[in-house]
């Protein structure tokens, strides 16, 4: 595999702080696995919870946000590893307060839907 034109910019950061960039990067890839897991249990077994249009929706939703996070992730660790390198401030990043807003936004959309079910 060709390496990237950025790995040969600046110094090799010591290997614990990549390996940990690296995990960071897992956890995230992580998150965004569990978002598409959500999203395919609403749209398969969430049928009696709502209308079937709003948990298709919610269930899409959380498919393309979890899409958006894995290329999101890698942003990140690129932008981090190139920090590292070249020995600037890591870059600061939307995406924690977007994936907060996510969860916030999901759960309560799922709570309206368990409670008008009821």
């Amino acid at each position: 595999m060709r390496k990237p034109n950025w790995q040969s910019e600046g110094e090799d950061p010591d290997y614990r702080f990549t390996l940990a960039n690296e995990r960071t990067f897992l956890a995230w890839i992580r998150t965004a696995l569990a978002l598409l897991a959500g999203g395919v249990l609403l749209f398969e077994f969430a049928q009696q919870i709502g209308p079937r249009i709003v948990v298709l929706v919610l269930a899409m939703a959380l498919a393309v946000v979890a899409a958006v996070l894995g290329a999101l992730s890698y942003v990140r660790w690129r932008g981090n590893e190139i920090a590292m390198r070249t020995g600037r401030p890591l870059p600061r990043s939307i995406v924690i307060p977007l994936l907060s807003a996510v969860a916030l936004l999901a759960a309560a959309v799922i709570a309206v839907l368990i409670l008008v079910s009821r």
